[in-house]
C-alpha cells in the first residue's frame, strides 16, 4: 500500500514562481516582518509534509476501518485521531493565518491553502477537523466582541480549543429560514434550544474544550432566513479569567452513518435538553446567516481544496499501482488507456491546485491587500469561490473514480483502499451549499450583481495570456494557446448567453448555471496552466537545467488537448438550456 508524500516541488513552483509570495504579498504591511520567500516556504512545506505523510497518512485506513462512536454522551474517535489533532496543534497549525494579536501565526492565506492540501490529501476525515476550527475562529474574529475575541481565539489558534458550525435540522436541509431551534434571553447570555445535524466533528474529548457556533431564532425574530441570528455555545463554559467551568447542556446524540468520512465524528447535537445550552450573541441581533457567510465562505474555499486532496491521494496511489502490475508482460503504466487516465488525473489536479492557490492569493489581497484595492479583490474572490467550491469537488469525484479505474478490478476491493478516496470525496459537492447551489449563486449574485463585469475582468486576464502564448514560435505554446483561445471564446459567448436569460427568464439561467460554473472552471484550470508553461519555457530559455519544467510544459499541453475541449461541450449545454430542459414537466419526471 503506498503512502502519501506532498507534491512539495508543484506547490514550490506555484507559490515561489508563479505567485511569487514575496513580491506579491512580501510588501504587504501585514506581511512585513515574516520574510516570506524560498526558505520560509521550504520550511513550512517540509513540514507540513512531514506531518501529513508521517502521522496523518497512516490513519486515514484506521479511521475509514474503526469509525468514530457515540455512547453516552460522549464521543469515541478513532484511534490515533486525538493525538494527531494535539500534535496539529502544538505545530502552530490550528492558526497559521490568523491574526497575531489573538494568537495566530499571520502567515498569508496561500499557506493555509497549502498546509489543507496537504492535511486532506493524506486524510480528509482529519482534515476537517482544523478546517471547521479555523472557519469558526475567522466568524469569532470577524463579529465577535473584544472580549470573545480576547476570551476564546488564542486557545482556538494554539489547538487548544476546536470550533464547530451548526446549522443543519432535520427536514430543513439547505433552507434555514425554518430552522426551529431557538435562543431565550437571559440576562447577558441566552439559553439554546434545539437539535442539529451532520455536524463535523460535533464532540470529541482530544482537545480541552469545543466552541460550537449555532444558528438559532430569537423569540421575536422575524420570519425566515432574516430572523437568524448566530451563538457562540462552549462545551464548557468559560470563567473570565479563561479557565473553564462546568459543562454546558450541549451533548451528542449520535453519530451519523455515512458512506465515507469514517474517522470524522459527524453528530447529531442536542442543545438544551436540561436548563437550555448557555449561549452568547455573536454579531447583531437577526444578523446571523452574514456572520455564518464569514466562515462559510473561507470553507467553502477549503472544501474545494479538499476535492483537490482527495484527487492527489488517489493518484499518487494510481500511478504507483500502474507502475507495478504487470499485464501483458509490462507495467500497465505502458497501456495507452491507463496512460490517459493518469494524465488526465495528472493535469486537473496541477490545474485545480494552480486555481486555488492563486485565488489564495485574491483572497489575502482581500483583506490585508492596499485598502484602495480591496472591494476589486473581494469582488473577484467572490466571484471565484463558488467555482473553485464546485469545479473542484465535481473533478474530485472524476478523479478519485479515475483511480479506482487504474487499480481495475482491485479498486472495488476494499483492502487496497482505492475505493476510499472515493468515498470520501462525494460528500464534498453536498456540504457546505450543495454544486447547485453554488451554481445558482454564481450565475445569480455574483455575475448578475455587476453585469458580468467581474468576470469580464477574468476573462481579460486570460486574453492577455492568449496574445503572450500566440507570440512564442515553440510549438506546445502555440498549441495551448489556441486551445486556450478556442476555449475563451466559448465562454466569453456563454457568459453573454447566461446573461441575457438572467434577464429575459432567470428559470432559464439557473439551468444553465452547472454547466456555467464547470465550463468556468475548465477554463480558468487551463488558463493557470499556460501560465505556469509560459514560466516554464522562460526558465528553460534562461537555462534551467531540470526536467519539472519541460513536464510542466507536457501537462498543460495535454490539458489543452483533452481537458479545454470540455468547455465546448459546456457551450452547448447552455445554449440550448431554453429547450428541453426548460420545458420538459416535473411530472414526467
Amino acid at each position: 500500500m503506498s503512502h502519501y508524500r506532498a507534491p512539495i516541488e508543484d506547490m514550490s513552483f506555484l507559490i515561489e514562481e508563479l505567485l511569487d509570495v514575496g513580491g506579491t504579498l512580501g510588501a504587504l504591511p501585514a506581511f512585513a516582518e515574516l520574510g516570506l520567500g524560498p526558505e520560509l516556504t521550504s520550511a513550512l512545506l517540509d513540514e507540513g509534509a512531514k506531518f501529513a505523510g508521517g502521522v496523518l497518512a497512516p490513519l486515514r485506513r484506521t479511521g475509514d476501518q474503526q469509525p468514530a462512536t457515540c455512547a453516552d454522551g460522549a464521543i469515541t474517535l478513532t484511534p490515533g485521531y486525538g493525538d494527531a489533532l494535539q500534535q496539529l496543534g502544538a505545530g502552530g497549525w490550528m492558526g497559521i493565518s490568523s491574526d497575531p494579536e489573538y494568537g495566530g501565526q499571520g502567515l498569508p492565506e496561500l499557506y493555509a491553502t497549502a498546509a489543507c492540501e496537504m492535511w486532506n490529501s493524506a486524510n480528509l476525515a482529519f482534515g476537517l477537523a482544523p478546517m471547521l476550527s479555523s472557519g469558526a475562529a475567522l466568524a469569532i474574529h470577524a463579529h465577535g466582541t473584544e472580549e470573545q475575541k480576547q476570551l476564546y481565539l488564542p486557545k482556538m489558534h494554539a489547538g487548544e480549543w476546536a470550533g464547530t458550525m451548526n446549522l443543519t435540522e432535520s427536514g430543513a436541509g439547505s433552507d434555514l429560514g425554518v430552522m426551529k431551534t431557538r435562543a431565550i434571553p437571559e440576562g447577558d447570555h441566552y439559553r439554546i434550544h434545539g437539535q442539529k445535524i451532520y455536524i463535523t466533528w460535533g464532540d470529541h474529548d482530544a482537545t480541552d474544550n469545543i466552541i460550537h457556533l449555532v444558528l438559532a431564532k430569537l423569540p421575536d425574530a422575524p420570519e425566515g432566513s432574516r430572523g437568524i441570528s448566530l451563538f457562540l455555545v462552549p462545551k464548557f463554559l468559560v470563567n473570565a479569567d479563561g479557565s473553564l467551568g462546568e459543562r454546558n447542556d450541549v451533548y451528542p446524540v449520535s453519530t451519523e452513518h455515512k458512506l465515507g468520512i469514517h474517522g470524522s465524528p459527524t453528530c447529531v447535537m442536542a442543545f438544551g435538553d436540561g436548563d437550555g445550552a448557555i449561549g452568547y450573541l455573536v454579531g447583531e441581533e437577526n444578523r446571523g446567516l452574514a456572520c455564518m457567510f464569514t466562515m462559510m465562505n473561507e470553507a467553502r474555499l477549503k472544501v474545494g481544496v479538499q476535492g483537490l486532496g482527495a484527487a492527489e491521494g488517489a493518484y499518487q496511489k494510481a500511478v504507483t499501482y500502474a507502475r507495478e502490475r504487470v499485464q501483458g508482460g509490462v507495467a500497465i503504466i505502458g497501456h495507452p488507456d491507463v496512460r490517459r487516465m493518469l494524465l488526465t488525473m495528472k493535469s486537473l489536479i496541477e490545474a485545480m491546485r494552480a486555481f486555488v492557490y492563486t485565488e489564495a492569493v485574491t483572497m489575502d489581497l482581500a483583506h490585508r491587500g492596499p485598502e484602495d484595492d480591496r472591494a476589486g479583490q473581494q469582488f473577484r474572490i467572490d466571484l471565484m469561490i463558488p467555482v473553485i467550491k464546485g469545479w473542484l469537488t465535481e473533478v474530485g469525484q472524476e478523479l478519485t473514480s479515475l483511480g479506482v479505474q487504474v487499480h481495475g478490478g482491485m479498486g472495488y476491493i476494499e483492502e487496497t483502499g482505492a475505493a476510499q478516496y472515493l468515498r470520501d470525496v462525494r460528500i464534498t459537492s453536498i456540504y457546505e451549499g450543495t454544486n447547485g447551489i453554488q451554481a445558482a449563486d454564481l450565475v445569480s449574485r455574483k455575475l448578475g450583481r455587476d453585469q458580468g463585469g467581474a468576470m469580464r475582468d477574468a476573462l481579460a486576464q486570460v486574453a492577455d495570456t492568449v496574445a503572450e502564448l500566440k507570440q512564442h514560435e515553440a510549438g506546445d505554446l502555440q498549441q495551448i494557446g489556441a486551445a486556450l483561445e478556442h476555449a475563451l471564446a466559448d465562454t466569453e459567448e456563454a457568459t453573454g448567453q447566461v446573461l441575457e436569460a438572467l434577464a429575459a427568464d432567470p428559470a432559464v439561467a439557473l439551468g444553465a448555471s452547472f454547466d456555467y460554473l464547470m465550463q468556468c472552471g475548465y477554463l480558468f484550470g487551463g488558463w493557470h496552466l499556460a501560465r505556469s508553461a509560459l514560466l516554464a519555457s522562460a526558465r528553460m530559455a534562461a537555462g534551467a537545467d531540470n526536467d519539472f519544467y519541460p513536464r510542466k510544459i507536457a501537462t498543460a499541453r495535454f490539458y489543452a488537448e483533452q481537458i479545454l475541449p470540455r468547455c465546448t461541450a459546456h457551450a452547448g449545454a447552455i445554449a440550448t438550456a431554453a429547450g428541453a430542459l426548460n420545458s420538459y414537466p416535473a411530472d414526467w419526471l
